[in-house]
């Protein structure tokens, strides 16, 4: 008989938690379930970390753990219904999609692309986009008719279109 039970104890603790958890904190788990039931019932109230601490002769951290790992017995499935309301499950409530991800991306080509433009056009790029200066602001600054800054930015703009897209 004791080696039946044993037996059946041993297969519970190992095959009934949903994620591999140590065995050490599987009994530590228990042991500080079994003193919250206690505890809760002798004071009428929900036992706090301190006191179970106090209770089991163990650090405030080792009865956090316990408490966090009691969570791996029972896991819920990425899959699942997030609620009966929605039909969403909880894999699609987490996170967001970011739209500046298409930004990294297309500064990445860009970048990659500006190392091939000569640098008088690299300049009146940067003068242009970065600075937000007009024509006519870069034409004084370079040197060169606003008609001049207009043709260059096109070229510019038309080879790095070429060079990002190929």
């Amino acid at each position: 008989m004791p080696t039946i039970l044993g037996e059946i104890r041993r297969y519970f603790r190992d095959c009934g938690w949903s994620m591999r958890v140590p065995r050490s904190l599987q009994e530590r788990t228990l042991k500080v379930a079994r003193a919250q039931e206690e505890i809760s019932s002798e004071r009428r109230r929900t036992a706090t970390v301190g006191e179970l601490a106090e209770r089991l002769e163990l650090s405030v951290e080792e009865v956090g753990e316990a408490l966090q790992s009691a969570h791996a017995y029972d896991v819920l499935s990425l899959d699942a219904p997030f609620s009966d309301d929605e039909p969403s499950t909880y894999s699609e409530s987490i996170g967001q999609i970011d739209r500046r991800y298409e930004l990294v991306e297309l500064d990445a080509s860009v970048s990659a692309a500006l190392s091939e433009v000569p640098a008088l056009e690299r300049k009146v790029l940067y003068l242009r986009f970065m600075r937000e200066l007009t024509q006519t602001e870069i034409a004084e600054r370079i040197g060169v008719s606003q008609m001049q800054v207009s043709r260059l930015l096109r070229r510019s703009l038309e080879r790095l279109r070429a060079l990002a897209d190929g």
